[in-house]
């Protein structure tokens, strides 16, 4: 497996390559198939999610399948009650600001995430040899944000306070959604994924010192308890350039880098332990072909002379997910492009 190899520091056969959100609403197939259902509903049809996370494989020849869910589904699993609004993302009925919100948020149990379980065997049926089978939760941080907020938000000012004024809440919120992801990850592994990905999509807004201090210990024990599965852990976050020698500690093999930082450069700040993972700006994608050919001309330059340098491997990847309105066929070209040069 390309993406396997490149992230344990074997030689890839081929230069692996898959999107974040490639499973989605750029595709028409996708759009056809959730005509009449619900995000959340579709996550948890196990043969949906079949057919949905192969999608993209069979379209573009991805080296990965990502498991077709979202980070809020383990929150739903375990009877958080939320929804994922359409143009809006996922919107939490009761946020949590309390200690006695805290201490009511229900636990995630194996079996509640049985239809994902399941579908993980389907896809592993289908997929070819070569092409790994990606899974991936969301950082308790993350989780913890829709939480406190309630949806999304700019300014995370509900998340902040409590992280800075209450502490200890603070940590208790943590240590609970701690607890929870690495039960769904767990499962994934268990259920036969080739990898995983830790997706702390907002750590970004915060200092280097306050990640430190409030998220790292949290994510570290995630981290820690699935180390022992062998399989390959990327880590990821939009907008984490200060934090990527932090995220790294954390415990992982590849470090995702958003379009915001050359991928030489961020190799040099995690000191060349992991590989890395990256870095396409996704509007790229949307400016024709001859800006793409430009951009991943040079991307791939980077992950070689990083490559050069000591840095295990380089998995080319978005600098975060596919935009809805991408083309199929700029996405088909991509990766075309990609295993060519």
């Amino acid at each position: 497996m390309p993406l396997i190899a490149a992230a344990t520091g074997a030689t890839p056969s081929r230069r692996p390559v898959w999107f974040m959100r490639q499973a989605g609403r750029s595709l028409p197939e996708y759009r056809a198939l959730r005509a009449d259902r619900g995000m959340l509903e579709s996550c948890f049809d196990a043969g949906l999610v079949c057919e949905i996370t192969m999608q993209p494989v069979r379209r573009h020849d991805t080296d990965a399948a990502i498991l077709f869910s979202d980070i809020v589904v383990p929150l739903r699993a375990a009877g958080v009650d939320l929804d994922i609004v359409p143009g809006t993302g996922p919107v939490i009925a009761s946020p949590i600001r309390t200690a006695a919100d805290v201490e009511a948020l229900p636990r995630l149990e194996r079996d509640e995430v049985g239809a994902i379980t399941s579908a993980i065997g389907l896809i592993i049926d289908e997929l070819p040899p070569t092409v790994s089978l990606i899974g991936f939760a969301g950082a308790p941080f993350t989780l913890a944000s829709y939480l406190i907020e309630g949806g999304p938000t700019r300014t995370y000012e509900n998340t902040k306070r409590m992280m800075l004024a209450e502490p200890e809440l603070w940590h208790g919120l943590m240590s609970r959604l701690t607890d929870l992801t690495i039960t769904f990850l767990t499962a994934q592994i268990e259920a036969g994924v080739d990898a995983v990905q830790l997706f702390d999509s907002w750590a970004g807004t915060l200092s280097a010192a306050a990640y430190e201090t409030y998220v790292a210990p949290h994510s570290t024990r995630v981290m820690a308890e699935i180390e022992k599965f062998g399989v390959p852990r990327i880590h990821f976050g939009v907008g984490t350039g200060e934090l990527l020698p932090s995220m790294t500690q954390v415990g992982t093999e590849v470090i995702g880098v958003d379009w915001r930082l050359p991928l030489d450069e961020a190799a040099g700040r995690v000191g060349r332990e992991v590989a890395i993972q990256g870095n396409l700006d996704p509007t790229a994608l949307l400016s024709g072909r001859e800006v793409v050919h430009g951009e991943l001309t040079r991307i791939i330059a980077e992950g070689e002379r990083a490559i050069a340098a000591g840095t295990p491997g380089h998995i080319v990847n978005l600098g975060h997910g596919v935009l809805p309105n991408t083309d199929a066929d700029a996405i088909t070209h991509a990766v075309d492009l990609i295993h060519s040069l």
